[in-house]
C-alpha cells in the first residue's frame, strides 16, 4: 500500500499524463500547489513510486509516466463513478429519438460510447447464455460411423458426423444417449468439461465431441457486433507512432475475431479493465480495454466495451459504459417483457 501522500501524487501524474500526453514533472506536480510540501520531498516520494514500479522516466532528464502498475492501482482506486447527469440526459433523448429496433439501439450505443470515450466502442449483439445441453440421439449409419443430432437450449438442433474408435450396435448408442442426456441436462459446454463421470472410451469420445459443438455455438453467436471509432484511434499519437497500428486495426475491423479477445467471466453491469500486459491478445498488449456485459442472464447477454490507449481517462469511461449497460439492459428486458432493476426508462416516439 502506498501512503496517503504518494497516492495523491502517484493520482496527479496520472490524470495530468492522461490529460496531457506528455511525462509530468515534478515541478508541476509543486506548482499545482495541491501537495503543500517542498520540492525536493515530491522528488523523493517520486523516487519511490518509480522503484516500485509504479512510474517510469522516459529519459533522465524527463517527467514521470505511468506504468501498467501504476494505472492498474489507480483504477482499483476509484470508487463511486457516476456520469454526469447531463450526459445521462443526452443518452435518454437520443435513445427517445430511435425506433425500438435492436439494430437502432446498438448502433447508437456504440456510436454514443465512442463519442463519450473519443475511442473504438464495440456492441456485441445479445445472445442467448452459454447454450445449454438439452437433449442428445445417436443414430448409427454405417459400421463405425454415427450421425449425433444435439438439442440445445431454446431448440437448436445441431448435426455432427463422427467416426467411433470402435463400432457399437445402435440399442449400445441408445443406452450411451440415455445416461448422457441424464448426466448433462441443462449444464453448459464449461459444465460438461467439468464433470468427473467414469466415462466409457465412447462416451468420452462424444462428451468430447458434444463439447467441442456447443463451444463453436458460444463463439460464433459473439461474432457480430457494431463498432465505432477507428478515427479516434489512429488519430492518437501512441498508434500513430506504433509498429503495431496495423495489427491492430486488423483485428478490431475483423469483429468476429475482436471478441474473442475481451477479457471473460464479466457480469451484467459489472465493469471490468484490462490494462497493457494485462491483456491476453498480442495485438492489445498496449491498449487499455474497459468492458461490461448487457443484458438478462438467463436469457440474452451482450458486451459493450472501449478499447483504447492505456492512457484513457478511466474513470469516465468506466462510468460511460456501466451507464450504457444499465440502458441496454432495460431496452432488452423490454424486448423479452421483463422488468430490470435499472431505472432507465425508454419509450418509442414514433
Amino acid at each position: 500500500m502506498l501512503s496517503p501522500r504518494a497516492e495523491i501524487i502517484l493520482r496527479s501524474i496520472i490524470e495530468r499524463y492522461i490529460e496531457r500526453g506528455v511525462p509530468v514533472s515534478s515541478h508541476s506536480l509543486v506548482q499545482a500547489g495541491a501537495l503543500r510540501v517542498c520540492s525536493a520531498t515530491v522528488r523523493n516520494d517520486i523516487a519511490a513510486l518509480e522503484r516500485e514500479g509504479f512510474i517510469i522516466h522516459p529519459h533522465t532528464s524527463a517527467g514521470s509516466m505511468p506504468t501498467d502498475k501504476g494505472y492498474r492501482y489507480y483504477v482499483t482506486s476509484l470508487r463511486e463513478l457516476t456520469l454526469p447527469v447531463s450526459e445521462q440526459r443526452l443518452i435518454s433523448h437520443l435513445f427517445h429519438q430511435v425506433e425500438g429496433k435492436l439494430e437502432e439501439w446498438l448502433s447508437l450505443a456504440a456510436a454514443v460510447t465512442s463519442q463519450l470515450s473519443r475511442n473504438v466502442a464495440l456492441v456485441s449483439i445479445p445472445k442467448p447464455a452459454d447454450c445449454q445441453f438439452r437433449h442428445l440421439e445417436l443414430l448409427i449409419l454405417q459400421d463405425r460411423l454415427v450421425l449425433l443430432v444435439l438439442v440445445l437450449r431454446g431448440a437448436r438442433v445441431k448435426q455432427q458426423l463422427i467416426t467411433l474408435s470402435a463400432p457399437a450396435p445402435q440399442d449400445e448408442l441408445t443406452t450411451i444417449a440415455d445416461r448422457l442426456n441424464a448426466q448433462y441436462h441443462g449444464l453448459t459446454s464449461r459444465q460438461i468439461q467439468k464433470e468427473e463421470n467414469e466415462l466409457s472410451p465412447a462416451e468420452r469420445q462424444l462428451t468430447d465431441c458434444v463439447a467441442e459443438m456447443m463451444q463453436a455455438e458460444d463463439v460464433q453467436e459473439h461474432s457480430q457486433c457494431y463498432l465505432e471509432g477507428l478515427h479516434f484511434m489512429v488519430s492518437q499519437p501512441e498508434f500513430s507512432r506504433s509498429g503495431r497500428q496495423t495489427h491492430l486495426l486488423e483485428l478490431l475491423r475483423n469483429k468476429s475475431m475482436l471478441l474473442t479477445v475481451l477479457p471473460h467471466g464479466v457480469n451484467v453491469r459489472e465493469v471490468q479493465v484490462a490494462i497493457g500486459n494485462e491483456n491476453e491478445a498480442e495485438a492489445i498488449r498496449d491498449c487499455g480495454v474497459v468492458v461490461s456485459r448487457y443484458g438478462l442472464p438467463n436469457e440474452a447477454v451482450g458486451v459493450i466495451g472501449v478499447i483504447g490507449p492505456t492512457r484513457m481517462p478511466y474513470a469516465h469511461i468506466m462510468s460511460a459504459v456501466s451507464y450504457l449497460s444499465s440502458v441496454l439492459t432495460v431496452l432488452v428486458g423490454e424486448l423479452y417483457g421483463v422488468r430490470t432493476q435499472d431505472t432507465f426508462k425508454h419509450s418509442n416516439s414514433n
